[in-house]
Order: structure tokens, then C-alpha cells, then sequence
């Protein structure tokens, strides 16, 4: 990969002062940690990790507290309840045990950093879920993309990613019954669509987008672009290349960072996949390479400069085994609402040279930078999870030697979908693959697919306003 993401353009003036910029990974014990914390007078520590959702989950405390080997915990039920709160019963092999025991919070202290938009001094670190006994817990996110990472690592190679996240600016409104609505930029009007890559409509929200750099900075996350997207008031942020899991925890920040970046400005901001019905969905594309960790060397390309067998096999591990794992990168109910024709998305697993309307593309570039990106992802994944299911599957398809299909030259996205059509489908796909268990683990994939029926129940509770519409006096 090269530092820029195919098909990005840096497309406005960055007002950034660098004397507020972090170094990224600078901490790398307890002691360098307490100096930390001491030169920038951090008061309080907000311990998080990632839960199914993504949402950071964990314990504030005094800073003082954080460096005296306090033991930290949670309740291993913040793995195993719904995005609405609830906790599923039995489905399947998941089964809720409300006498569960605590997990421990285990910090990394290389991602310790600012918390910028707390009013006092605060700081914040992801944390590895472990048990008791010190083991990682498989199942939850964070641990789950280290294992993959780990099966990479035992052949040699080291995956290399860059995820581009889309997101909407919408106004704020506290009634979940009326749709959403874009805000007012700085022009005192409402944007509309039809802004791919308009400088006018990232200007709109110029002083938002200052705070997200401003934000970014001091938590050492280093944004490579920033466009406007087709749809009214709907901005990506791509990252540059990396670590996967240094990426995932990028992400799980980055998404923080925009949501309050935006309330501070009196809008919302939405990874939702499809929060307007009329306008195209937010995805989460994954650029991935892989490389030979002895040379350095991208072994997608051959010493001559053509596509190797791994190139192709990896291909064909994301034609077969993705749309298996398409519940770990589209999660929700409406997830599916964005894959659908028509609306800039795939909806097929066909792969193509520059070819936008594939599922797998393959932008231009040199030899050494030879990759694949992943279109199928949306926003509103778990950003280690949808990192974990992309690599696991190109990683089935290069140890298995899989074959992809010829690459796609034409429109692909257009009449039937060849993907799941929605949750309860993609479950069933997930959990029907035997490859799985030994990439994500079979505690993991059991208690993920209870915990996707769960939510799918939740769901089948609400009554839409499209059957109150066509049914309520024609039926």
C-alpha cells in the first residue's frame, strides 16, 4: 500500500497545530505511563474496551488509582447483551448465565491517551479483556482480530489494512419516529445530495471538521484524508495503511471523536448504514495486503511485478467465505437496507480491476502496493470484527489454495443480490461454516449468533411506519 488510499483526494487546507499532536504508541510500560500522566496533570482515566457493537464499554477512576495496580473488572454480560439492552435466552448453543463471572480489564498502554473534549484533565486506554487466570477471553473483539492477526503471524506474514469510514451529519431530534433530517451548515441552509468530493460541502462544516483534526491530534490518530460523499451532509475519513488492530482501535476511537465533535457543534453524527432511506449508505472499506514479514515484501506480487498465486488465492477466500461472514461486517437489521441495487454499493461478491461496483476491488497501483479492498463492509460494524472477518477469509482462501472467478469489467451492482438479504440469513451463514471455528473460535461465533438473534427478536417488536401505511386499512 502507499500512503494515500486509492481514490482519495486530500481536498482542503488543514489547520492543525502541531504543537498538540500526540505521538502514537509512545508508552510502553506502567512507569512511562505514571510520567504520562504526571507532565499533562490527567485527573481521571477512563479504562474502555470494545463490546459487539463497538460501543466502549468499562470503568472511570482517579488517575491515581489507575497506577496502583488497582484490579480492574467487568461483568462477562457486557459480551452477551443486545444493542438494546437486552439479554437473549437460549439460541441455539448461546445460552445467558446471569451468575456469569467478572472478566478483568487488562490496559494497553500504548494506546493511552488525551480524552480532548472532557472539560477537565482525563485521559483514556483500550483494555484487553482476560480471565481470572490471565487468559484472553476469545470471544470478545479485541482479542478475536489478534487471533487472526496471530494465524498470519504462525505463516510468516503480516496483513496490512486501511479502513475508510463514511458517516452522516444529521440534525438533532429526540423522536426515533420521524426521519432524519440534514443539518444546517455554516451557509444557514440545508445541504443536499450530489456532493461527491465537493470542497463547498466539507466547507459547510468547516469549523466541525477543524475540531475532528483538533480532536484527532491529541489522541495521536492521524487522518490521511477527509471528502464529502454522495449523499447531504455525509463526510469519509480514510486512514492510513497499518497494524489491523492498531487500525480497529483507531476507528473505535475515531467514531467517539466525530460523534462528539458533532455535539458540540448541535448535530449528530450517524454510522448507521442506511439512516436516510432516499440516499446511499455508509460503508467502512478495508484496503488489505499482505506482506512477508522476514522481507517486507507484498506477496500479492511476484519479483517481476505480476499478481501472484497468494493474490489470486486471496481473492477467491473473499469470494467464497465472505458472504458467510457478511453478519460480522453488515450487523443489524438495517445493515441489509444498504445493500441493495441502485444505491453505489455491491451487492454480489464479484471482484474487478477498478471496478467500483464490485464487492472486491483492486484500485491501480505499483507492484508493491498491490491490494484489495473490501467495499461490502458498513459503517456501523464492530470495526474488529469487520477487520477480523475480512482477513480470516482472504486468509482461508491463500492456505487453501481457492481459485477466484474472472474479474468483472462490467456494472455489477444492478438486478439480483447475490449476498444474504438479511440478519437472520447471514447468522445462519456464519454459523454453517465449518472454516470459522477455527479462525474466530466456536465460543465466539455461538455467542455472537445469540446475541444477533436476540437483537433480530428486539426488532420484530417495532411496528414500522410501512406497515402502518399499506396494511392499517388495506388488509
Amino acid at each position: 500500500m502507499t500512503s494515500k488510499v486509492a481514490g482519495s483526494v486530500d481536498n482542503r487546507p488543514r489547520k492543525r497545530s502541531t504543537k498538540h499532536i500526540e505521538s502514537k504508541r509512545g508508552v510502553e510500560n506502567w512507569k512511562e505511563a505514571t510520567e504520562w500522566l504526571r507532565v499533562r496533570g490527567i485527573e481521571d482515566i477512563e479504562c474502555i474496551t470494545p463490546d459487539f457493537a463497538g460501543v466502549a464499554r468499562g470503568k472511570m477512576m482517579p488517575s491515581s488509582k489507575f497506577t496502583s495496580n488497582t484490579s480492574l473488572s467487568l461483568p462477562s454480560a457486557v459480551f452477551r447483551h443486545t444493542i438494546s439492552g437486552e439479554y437473549p435466552e437460549e439460541t441455539g448453543d448461546f445460552r445467558y448465565d446471569p451468575l456469569d463471572g467478572d472478566l478483568k480489564l487488562m490496559p494497553d498502554l500504548s494506546t493511552l491517551s488525551v480524552v480532548p473534549w472532557e472539560t477537565d484533565p482525563t485521559a483514556q486506554v483500550i483494555c484487553d479483556m482476560i480471565t481470572t487466570r490471565g487468559d484472553p477471553v476469545s470471544y470478545t473483539p479485541r482479542n478475536v482480530l489478534k487471533k487472526v492477526v496471530e494465524l498470519y503471524t504462525d505463516r510468516g506474514w503480516k496483513p496490512v489494512v486501511a479502513p475508510e469510514i463514511e458517516f452522516y451529519l444529521v440534525a438533532q431530534h429526540e423522536d426515533p419516529d420521524y426521519p432524519l433530517k440534514p443539518p444546517r451548515g455554516r451557509s444557514g441552509r440545508t445541504i443536499t445530495g450530489g456532493q461527491s468530493y465537493s470542497i463547498a460541502g466539507v466547507n459547510e462544516f468547516d469549523e466541525l471538521v477543524d475540531d475532528i483534526y483538533d480532536f484527532s491530534d491529541k489522541q495521536g490518530l492521524e487522518i490521511d484524508t477527509l471528502i464529502h460523499e454522495e449523499g447531504p451532509a455525509q463526510l469519509e475519513i480514510n486512514l492510513r495503511h497499518g497494524d489491523p488492530v492498531e487500525l480497529a482501535d483507531q476507528v473505535f476511537m475515531f467514531k467517539r471523536t466525530i460523534r462528539e465533535a458533532a455535539i458540540k457543534h448541535g448535530m449528530f453524527a450517524t454510522f448507521m448504514a442506511k439512516p436516510m432511506q432516499q440516499y446511499a449508505g455508509s460503508a467502512m472499506h478495508i484496503h488489505q495486503s499482505i506482506v512477508d514479514s522476514k522481507t517486507g515484501k507484498n506477496v500479492f506480487s511476484k519479483p517481476d511485478g505480476e499478481p501472484s498465486e497468494a493474490f489470486f488465492s486471496f481473492i477467491g477466500g473473499m469470494q467464497h467465505y465472505v458472504p458467510k461472514a457478511l453478519v460480522m461486517m453488515a450487523p443489524y437489521v438495517n445493515s441489509y437496507r444498504r445493500l441493495t441495487p441502485d444505491m453505489a454499493c455491491p451487492v454480489n461478491n464479484a471482484w474487478g480491476y477498478d471496478n467500483r461496483t464490485t464487492a472486491f476491488r483492486v484500485p491501480h497501483s505499483e507492484p508493491e502496493a498491490r491490494r484489495v479492498e473490501n467495499r461490502l463492509p458498513s459503517s456501523d460494524a464492530n470495526s474488529y470484527l469487520a477487520l477480523a472477518a475480512s482477513l480470516a477469509c482472504g486468509y482461508l482462501g491463500m492456505v487453501n489454495g481457492l481459485v477466484p472467478s474472472d474479474p468483472a469489467y462490467q456494472t455489477v451492482n444492478e438486478g439480483s443480490v447475490d449476498l444474504p438479504r438479511g440478519l437472520l440469513e447471514a447468522v445462519s451463514l456464519l454459523e454453517s461454516e465449518p472454516g470459522f471455528a477455527q479462525v474466530f473460535g466456536q465460543e465466539f461465533i455461538n455467542t455472537y449468533a445469540g446475541v444477533k438473534r436476540g437483537e433480530f427478536e428486539t426488532f420484530m417488536q417495532v411496528i414500522s411506519p410501512w406497515e402502518r401505511e399499506f396494511l392499517l386499512l388495506n388488509v
